[in-house]
């Protein structure tokens, strides 16, 4: 087989390796979401019942260090990071892996995991600067949280499309700076109430979720802690499993002891009537003189975790385009670093949603409504995932039932708390959540049906009429190099639209014939090709095999092949025109797309015409078969054809016989 390119920068293989420099990268990359969740997590505890007592915070923070230790270590950490698809993580990665199984159904529970993620993505930015920014309420309670926090988040995605490579060099140090501010401030305030160290013991969190009415409100408070989970999971590309795991210890420690000083104040002062809905008790255990500095450090740390999720988002879209969940977008790969992508599309549609948060919930303590719901979703599907994985690993089932039971339940436990958040906000993400989904189910579905009534016919049976046409000097020459492309992926059959345009549709005449078939792949970094040669000098087949993560230049990868071909001395591009020839110049290449448009004489049942009319429809989400490909326009020829299902009429027309007889 021959390569286009391949391999790992050296930057690729430094971070699948346990050093010091992995490690602080990946708490600038990794960490942000679940990093900035001390910012809202004991205020969202103590708006559910402000009147408690010594236990009842003991016993949330309990919550809160076994819901890390349990969801975040043992499910993420220890075994989710293990799934790994070529390096990648995340659940449509999980998905890849599991796509050969038998349960077709399976594809369902990754479109509705990845939609989920995509809401959660929206709210998270919006959430995490608008709990930063109200620290200023600390100054002065009239300063306009809501254009600061409208300003930094537009701020946020226009950064984007000159990517972040420079910037990101500090979001590590920054990170790191962040989490020991924790750790130092949750120290200091230990001592403020020492039975707080109860909270080790989960006997307190097991009689809290007992004892307390309102216990599924708690879970909903608690859980946020955790909804950085699946973001650290999806971040496996960019780090590796061991840098990770050995940060998340250092992170880990750093929250705990964060909250546990969080706790500690708060029982220190319940005797004080503190309205929590307006202090926040991360603020509030800082040094007066401290407090600017922790508003501009909690600032920086929320838009690094609006980047790490907006970096996530882009990857999610980028991998669900490979696996046919959604229409190819405009991948734009805004700096040298390998694998750093920029959808466009996403970004603005991204903004869109966040700003739209700021502006409906307009301060933290109602968007901590609309948020965590679609994550436990997310959650959940990657449980149900997992146990498919472990069980194509040889674990047994006995295992696999247990590791679904226990966090199965852990999870519809949270679902269930969240979804009593849903008229206060939660219908927010689950409403962009139900529309991503439907779109990624619609288009993969479509796709596959229409690919179902895709005509092919042997190539072999026309081999010797493509010769015959390149010799006839009657027909136009329409190009000295003309490509065509193929969604067979071998060389033995191919569309019949594809040779009816050679051949009937206008006879085409060319020096050779470039059959090109592209497999976008789940594979990251995968870039290499092979081709077949039919006729020696007339008709090549080429296939492609292009990941996620690479820029689909397909006209300059053509060059690449038809270079090396040309060096093999198995083509020979120079014009046939005497003219050109002569000088001893290459000839022209010319592209040629052919289009199916779903026709309306098709027969075929009421679901199936209804699904590929919304196909239809979808494609307006598409970009153009040539921009997607990198094609220059100037040398495409756009061919569009009828996709025409099953259209043999119930009766045959028959001729007048009396007519006929005159």
């Amino acid at each position: 087989m021959d390569t286009l390119s391949n391999g790992k920068e050296a930057g690729g293989h430094m971070m699948q390796r346990l050093t010091a420099m992995g490690i602080l990268i990946t708490l600038g990359i990794v960490f942000g979401d679940i990093g900035t969740s001390p910012l809202y997590v004991m205020k969202a505890i103590m708006c559910v019942d402000g009147g408690v007592d010594a236990d009842f915070v003991i016993g949330a923070v309990s919550c809160v260090i076994w819901t890390l230790t349990l969801q975040t270590t043992l499910k993420y950490v220890i075994i989710a990071l293990r799934a790994d698809n070529k390096g990648e993580g995340g659940i449509l990665a999980l998905f890849s892996l599991l796509k050969s199984l038998p349960h077709r159904w399976l594809y369902v529970v990754a479109a509705v995991g990845a939609a989920a993620l995509v809401a959660d993505g929206v709210i998270t930015p919006a959430m995490t600067v608008t709990s930063a920014i109200e620290g200023l309420h600390t100054f002065s309670p009239d300063v306009p949280v809501v254009p600061i926090v409208v300003t930094i988040i537009a701020a946020i995605f226009v950064m984007q499309q000159g990517g972040t490579s420079r910037i990101g060099r500090l979001f590590g140090p920054f990170m790191l700076v962040w989490f020991l501010m924790l750790g130092i401030l949750g120290v200091c305030n230990i001592g403020a109430a020492q039975e707080i160290w109860r909270a080790f013991n989960p006997w307190y969190a097991v009689r809290l979720l007992v004892e307390y009415p309102g216990w599924f409100l708690i879970l909903g408070a608690v859980f946020l802690c955790t909804t950085g989970a699946e973001a650290l999971y999806s971040d496996l590309g960019h780090c590796g499993r061991k840098n990770i795991s050995a940060a998340w210890i250092f992170v880990k420690a750093m929250l705990i002891l964060n909250y546990m000083g969080q706790g500690a104040w708060i029982i220190s002062r319940l005797d004080d009537g503190i309205d929590w809905h307006v202090v926040n008790p991360f603020y509030a255990v800082m040094p007066e003189w401290f407090v600017g500095v922790g508003v501009a450090v909690s600032t920086g740390a929320a838009i690094i975790a609006s980047q790490a999720l907006l970096s996530g988002s882009f990857t999610i879209f980028s991998e669900a385009i490979s696996l046919d969940f959604w229409p190819r977008q405009r991948i734009k790969y805004p700096s040298t670093l390998k694998g750093q992508l920029y959808i466009p599309a996403v970004n603005w549609a991204l903004l869109a949603g966040c700003l739209l948060t700021v502006l409906i919930f307009r301060d933290s303590n109602h968007m901590e409504a609309a948020y965590g719901l679609a994550i436990t979703v997310t959650m959940l599907m990657t449980t149900v995932l997992l146990a498919f994985y472990l069980r194509t690993k040889g674990v047994s089932m006995w295992v696999c039932v247990a590791f679904t039971t226990f966090f199965g339940v852990l999870e519809v436990a949270f679902l269930v708390a969240n979804l009593f958040k849903f008229t206060h906000g939660g219908w927010f993400t689950v409403l962009i959540g139900g529309v991503v989904a439907v779109i990624m189910v619609v288009w993969r579905n479509a796709t596959r049906l229409r690919s179902t009534f895709i005509q092919y016919r042997r190539l072999a049976d026309y081999v010797d009429l493509i010769s015959a046409v390149k010799q006839d000097a009657e027909i136009p020459k329409t190009a000295c190099n003309l490509v065509y492309f193929t969604h067979s992926p071998t060389v033995d059959m191919l569309e019949s639209k594809l040779i009816y345009s050679i051949i009937n549709k206008k006879p085409k005449r060319a020096d050779h014939y470039w059959i090109i078939h592209v497999e976008y792949l789940d594979e990251p970094d995968r870039l290499d090709y092979d081709v077949r040669i039919v006729v020696p000098q007339t008709i090549y087949f080429i296939t492609m095999r292009i990941g996620f993560r690479v820029a689909p230049k397909v006209s300059v990868y053509l060059r690449q092949v038809v270079e090396d071909l040309v060096e093999s001395g198995d083509v020979d591009l120079t014009s046939s025109y005497p003219s050109l020839a002569a000088e001893k110049i290459p000839g022209d290449f010319r592209f040629v797309l052919i289009h199916r448009v779903f026709s309306a004489a098709s027969v075929i049942s009421k679901g199936k015409a209804r699904l590929l009319r919304l196909h239809e429809r979808l494609r307006r989400l598409k970009i153009s078969d040539q921009d997607a490909m990198g094609l220059d326009t100037s040398n495409v020829t756009m061919e569009t054809v009828p996709l025409i299902l099953n259209a043999t009429p119930s009766r045959r027309i028959a001729r007048d016989a009396v007519v006929r007889d005159r």
